[in-house]
């Protein structure tokens, strides 16, 4: 079986390995190359189960986790999509960091109040987020507006905003107006390539309902508003008559 691996250190980019049948997943491939062909190859793993989500990768241009993706004759992999690639699979991490703090999310004020199970169940899908990036590889906004907050970023706010103990949401709901929520163009990728079965998509439409419910609109309705009024006005005749050239 052969599968072809993005590699930074050869003129091509990509590299064709010839690899045993019994790999099962890409991640047992990757480790194959790493010990048998080219110990100088670069990729992260780490539980090897699905649950860290260290090892994701673009497998044919599609996000997923190595170590849970069975690998097929001539496959492709590459590293995630708008992030700095390192080297190989490699890629940097410091953006995680930076758009969580940027978004606040975490428990800025605590109320103090008791929690109960209903309160748990109101965070637990978006508290499963894994960081693993691959709704961030997926979002085709991040072609037009690097600036972006994106899809695992967003899903974490509605975590907080819906945290008992935050007693501050009002913060957290206008830091996410200025590209954020309604820059989102709901096309859904993030939630097809989410491993944890998150829905960012909804966390989003969740988002733009409080934000309405707290006063704020979507400043790109009310600009098309304003384009469909003007194109809409009648404009006054001066006399022109281009005919009488």
């Amino acid at each position: 079986m052969k599968i072809n691996i993005f590699r930074t250190n050869q003129e091509d980019e990509i590299s064709e390995y010839e690899v045993e049948d019994k790999c099962n997943t890409a991640l047992d491939a990757l480790n194959y190359v790493k010990e048998n062909i080219d110990e100088t190859i670069s990729f992260r793993s780490g539980c090897k189960s699905g649950i860290c989500g260290s090892c994701t990768i673009l497998v044919n241009d599609k996000e997923v986790l190595a170590c849970k993706c069975k690998v097929k004759d001539v496959d492709t992999l590459k590293p995630l999509k708008y992030t700095k690639v390192i080297k190989d699979l490699v890629v940097g991490l410091n953006h995680i960091e930076k758009l969580l703090k940027e978004n606040k999310t975490y428990i800025n004020e605590n109320s103090n109040k008791d929690i109960n199970k209903e309160d748990v169940k109101l965070i637990d899908t978006q508290s499963n987020c894994i960081l693993c990036q691959s709704c961030f590889s997926s979002c085709p906004v991040y072609e037009v507006n690097k600036e972006f907050k994106g899809p695992y970023a967003l899903t974490r706010v509605l975590r907080y905003v819906n945290d008992t103990k935050e007693s501050n949401i009002d913060e957290k709901i206008e830091t996410i107006q200025t590209n954020g929520i309604w820059d989102c163009t709901l096309c859904g990728n993030c939630t097809l390539v989410c491993p944890q079965f998150i829905d960012p998509k909804s966390d989003i439409m969740n988002l733009r309902m409080k934000s309405v419910q707290n006063g704020y609109s979507d400043t790109t309705i009310q600009n098309n508003n304003f384009l469909n009024e003007f194109n809409n006005t009648q404009m006054p005749d001066f006399g022109f008559n281009p005919n009488s050239f």
